[in-house]
C-alpha cells in the first residue's frame, strides 16, 4: 500500500461518541410508526384490562378517639401527671392488629373461604351464571351461583391443614364427601356433622345444593385470614391532632367490605371499652380486698375505745388533744389515699416513673408530719395520750372505711357504665361506583407506558447501533467513498421477493431482474453512473483493467453492486467482463438467467476451456463467467497459475474486468484475488456494517500487500435521522 494512504489513515481518528440530540429526535421520526403502532396496541390492552378486570369497590368509615375525661374517680390529677393518653399512630396500630381483625375473623367466619375449583383466568368464562339481584347469598363461609348453594357452619381441621385446599364434591347419593388431593377425608347427610376417622377434621354445612361444579373449601391460618383483611385496609388521621380516623377498605364485594368495615369499626369500640373498664375492675379487685380487712380493724378499734372507757370512768379530751386528733386522723386518711394510689400506679409503672416517684415523696413528707405530731402526743399525760390513741384509731379507720365503701360503689357504676373514649360518627357505607379499575387512568397510563417503552427502545437501540448512517463515517476513518448508491423501492421489492423464494426454498433458482435494465431511471442506478465516472480517474494509474469489489460480511449487495455497474459500463460502449468468484455461495449468475453449468471453478480446475466458461448476456458488450460448480477448495484453486494468466488474457481483451468476490471478514479468498487486481473497492451496507468493521476489513487487505482504493455505500435508506441527502434530489424529464 502506498504511503500517502497509509499517512491518510493514520489521520484519522476514531468515531464521535457524543450524543447527538437531533439525531436522536430524528430516530424517533424514523420509528413513528412503530411508535405509534406500539401505543395503540398498549391501548387497546389497557382498555381490555380496564373492561374486563374485576372492579374493586371502596367503604369506609368515621371514628373519633376523643380525649380521656379526669380518668378514674379519685385519680384525676394523677391521671394528668401520668400522661396516659396514647397517639394516634397507637390507635392506628390497634385498629390494625391481630386482636382486632382476628376477632373481626372469626366473628364473621372469614377464615373459612369456599370457591370454585377452576381456572381464575379461563374459567369466569365457562362459570354459571351469577344468581340475580337481590338473592341472599353467603358473603362469608360460602358460595352461590345459579347452580350451586353451599354454605358452611362450621370447619374445624388441624393446625398443620390450615391454608390447604380440600375438594368438596357431592357423591353419587348427593351428599358431600371432602377430598384431600386423591384421598377421601370424610363424607356423608348433609344435615349431621361429619367427621373424619381420627375426628380430627369436622364440617357442618347449612346449605347443600351442589351444582356441576366441584368446591374447594380451605380453612385459613390465622396470619393468612388476618392478613387478607388488613391487604385491603387503610386508617389515616384526617388532619394533625384532631383525633378523627377515617378508616376504609377495598375488595371486589359490596356486601362483603361493608359487614368487614362495620365489624372492624365495632371491635375496635369494644376492646376500647374493655380496656377502659379494666382499670376500674383493677380498683375494685383492690378494694374488695381491703373491706373486710378494714371492717375487722374499725370493729377492734371501737372495742377497745369501749373498754377503756369503761375502765376510766369516761376521761374527758381536752381542746388541745382534741385539735390533734383532728389532725392525727386527717393525716391518716391522706396517708391512706396514696396508699391506694400507690398499689394502682405500681401496677403500670416503675418505681422510677416520675408519677411513681412523686407519690413516693408525698408519701415521705406526710408520714414526716404524722411523725411530728406523734412527738407532740408523747408530751400529754399518759391517760390523755391512750384515749387519743385510741380515739383516732376509731376515727380513721371509719373515715377509711366509708371512703373504700363510696369509692367501691363509683367503680362500680363506673365500670357498668363505661363508654370508653372512641366513638363512631359515620357507619360503614361503600361507595357505588368501583375505585378500580379507574377506566380512563388505565387507558392513559397504559398508552403512556407503550409510547415510552417503544420510543425508550428505539432510542436505546439507536444509541446501540454502530451501523454506518454516513459517508462522513467512513471518510473519518481515511476510507475513501466513492458512492453512496441510495436503496430504490425497485431494490425493496426485490429484496421482499427474495425472502418469499428463500422461505420457499426456490431462491437458488429464481432469477434476479437487473435493475440497470429493468428501471434505468432508478436513483441507486444513477448513483452507479456517477461512480462510473469516478472509476474512470481511479483507474488511470491502475497496473491492470481487473477490478475486485469485495465486503466485509455477507448480505451487503456486492453482487447487486457488480452486476449493475458492469451494465451502466457496458451501456456506455465499454467491454465488460464480469466474474463471480464467490465459488461458495455465488447467486450472480442468478441476474443474468444464466444456469451455472460451466463456470470459473471448472476453468481453474482445467475441467472446461476459455469460451466454454464465458456467457453472453442480454446487455450489449457484457460477459459473464459464473462461478460454476462447487469446489472443495477455492482458495488454492485461486492461488493456481491459471488465476493470474486468466486475469492477464482477459485484462487484455476487455476494457473492464469486475471480479465480485467472498467478504473478507469471513474467508480469504478475497485476499488472494487482490493480488492479481489492478483496483479493489469495498462494500459497505447501510446501518448494516459499522465503520470499525469496514476499517477492519481495509486492515486485513492492507495485511495481504492490497490497497484498498475506496469504499461503496450501499442500501442508503431515506430516514430523518440520515444527514445525507443524495437521494432527495429529483430530476425527472417531463413526458408528454
Amino acid at each position: 500500500m502506498s504511503n500517502e494512504s497509509t499517512t491518510s489513515r493514520a489521520r484519522s481518528g476514531p468515531l464521535d461518541d457524543e450524543i447527538d440530540l437531533h439525531r436522536l429526535f430524528a430516530l424517533l421520526i424514523d420509528a413513528k410508526w412503530l411508535i405509534l403502532g406500539t401505543t395503540v396496541l398498549a391501548l387497546l390492552l389497557g382498555g381490555l384490562y380496564a373492561t374486563f378486570a374485576t372492579p374493586i369497590y371502596k367503604a369506609d368509615a368515621l371514628l373519633q378517639v376523643e380525649k380521656k375525661q379526669g380518668g378514674m374517680a379519685g385519680l384525676e390529677e394523677l391521671s394528668q401527671a401520668m400522661g396516659q393518653e396514647q397517639s394516634m399512630a397507637a390507635e392506628i396500630a390497634i385498629l390494625r392488629s391481630r386482636m382486632v381483625l382476628g376477632n373481626v375473623s372469626e366473628q364473621l367466619h372469614a377464615d373459612i373461604v369456599v370457591r370454585p375449583d377452576r381456572d381464575p383466568w379461563l374459567g369466569r368464562f365457562t362459570a354459571p351464571d351469577p344468581v340475580a339481584p337481590g338473592v341472599p347469598r353467603p358473603l362469608f363461609a360460602g358460595y352461590r351461583d345459579s347452580e350451586t348453594f353451599v354454605t358452611v357452619k362450621q370447619f374445624i381441621v388441624p393446625d398443620n391443614l390450615r391454608g390447604r385446599a380440600f375438594r368438596l364434591t357431592a357423591d353419587e347419593q348427593g351428599h358431600p364427601q371432602l377430598r384431600l388431593g386423591e384421598k377421601k377425608v370424610l363424607g356423608g347427610p348433609a344435615d349431621q356433622v361429619l367427621r373424619s376417622e381420627d375426628e380430627s377434621i369436622v364440617l357442618e354445612l347449612g346449605e347443600w345444593q351442589p351444582g356441576s361444579e366441584a368446591l374447594t373449601l380451605t380453612r385459613l391460618t390465622p396470619l393468612q385470614a388476618v392478613g387478607a383483611i388488613r391487604s385491603g385496609l387503610t386508617v389515616n388521621e384526617q388532619g394533625r391532632d384532631t383525633g378523627i380516623l377515617n378508616v376504609g377498605i377495598t375488595g371486589p364485594d359490596k356486601e362483603r367490605i361493608l359487614a368487614v368495615l362495620d365489624a372492624i369499626a365495632e371491635n375496635y369500640l369494644l376492646q376500647n371499652i374493655n380496656r377502659q373498664a379494666a382499670e376500674a375492675e383493677q380498683s375494685l379487685e383492690f378494694l374488695n380486698k381491703q373491706l373486710p380487712e378494714l371492717k375487722a380493724e374499725l370493729t377492734e378499734a371501737e372495742e377497745k375505745l369501749n373498754a377503756y372507757r369503761l375502765e376510766s370512768d369516761s376521761v374527758d379530751m381536752e381542746m388541745e388533744t382534741q385539735s390533734l386528733l383532728g389532725r392525727v386522723v386527717s393525716m391518716e386518711s391522706k396517708l391512706n389515699e396514696l396508699k391506694i394510689k400507690e398499689s394502682e400506679v405500681s401496677a403500670k409503672f416503675t418505681k422510677e416513673h416520675p408519677a411513681y416517684r412523686t407519690l413516693l415523696e408525698q408519701r415521705r413528707s406526710l408520714e414526716q408530719e404524722r411523725d411530728q405530731l406523734n412527738r407532740q402526743i408523747g408530751q400529754l399525760p399518759e391517760t390523755q395520750q391512750q384515749i387519743l390513741r385510741l380515739m383516732r384509731d376509731v376515727e380513721v379507720n371509719q373515715q377509711i372505711y366509708v371512703g373504700l365503701l363510696n369509692r367501691a360503689q363509683e367503680l362500680r357504676i363506673m365500670k357498668a357504665s363505661t363508654v370508653g373514649n372512641v366513638r363512631i360518627i359515620d357507619d360503614a357505607v361503600v361507595y357505588p361506583a368501583p375505585v378500580k379499575p379507574q377506566k380512563g387512568l388505565v387507558t392513559g397510563l397504559a398508552g403512556f407506558l407503550g409510547l415510552i417503552l417503544s420510543a425508550g427502545f428505539v432510542l436505546g437501540a439507536g444509541l446501540l447501533h454502530r451501523g454506518i448512517e454516513s459517508p462522513d463515517q467512513l471518510e473519518e476513518q481515511g476510507i475513501p467513498v466513492y458512492a453512496a448508491v441510495p436503496l430504490s423501492e425497485q431494490q425493496q421489492k426485490l429484496d421482499r421477493l427474495v425472502t418469499a423464494m428463500r422461505r420457499r426454498k426456490r431462491s437458488k433458482h429464481e432469477p434476479i431482474p437487473l435493475l440497470a435494465v429493468s428501471d434505468p431511471a432508478d436513483l441507486a442506478v444513477e448513483a452507479l453512473r456517477s461512480l462510473r465516472t469516478s472509476l474512470h480517474f481511479a483507474m488511470m494509474e491502475a497496473s491492470n483493467k481487473v477490478m475486485m469489489i469485495s465486503g466485509p460480511s455477507p448480505q451487503v449487495g456486492k453482487s447487486f453492486i457488480t452486476a449493475n455497474l458492469a451494465a451502466v459500463l457496458a451501456q456506455v460502449g465499454q467491454k465488460v467482463m464480469v466474474i463471480d468468484a464467490d465459488m461458495r455461495k455465488g447467486h450472480l449468475h442468478r441476474y443474468f438467467e444464466n444456469q451455472n453449468d460451466v463456470g470459473l471453478s471448472d476453468l481453474l480446475s482445467g475441467q472446461a476451456e476459455h469460451q466454454q466458461a464465458i456467457h453472453g448476456t442480454e446487455v450489449e458488450n457484457l460477459h459473464f463467467i459464473p462461478r460454476g460448480q462447487i469446489p472443495p477448495n477455492p482458495s488454492e484453486l485461486l492461488m493456481h497459475s491459471r488465476f493470474k494468466a486468466l486475469m492477464e488474457r482477459l485484462s487484455a481483451e476487455y476494457d473492464l474486468v469486475l471480479v465480485d468476490t467472498p467478504p473478507i471478514l469471513a474467508v480469504t479468498d478475497a485476499a488472494i484475488i487482490g493480488q492479481q487486481a489492478g483496483t479493489s473497492l469495498i462494500v459497505a451496507r447501510y446501518g448494516m456494517n459499522s465503520a470499525k468493521e469496514v476499517d477492519v476489513s481495509v486492515h486485513r487487505f492492507e495485511q495481504n500487500r492490497v490497497e484498498i482504493k475506496g469504499a461503496i455505500l450501499n442500501a442508503i435508506e431515506r430516514r430523518a435521522s440520515n444527514e445525507y441527502g443524495y437521494y432527495a434530489y429529483h430530476y425527472n424529464s417531463d413526458k408528454t
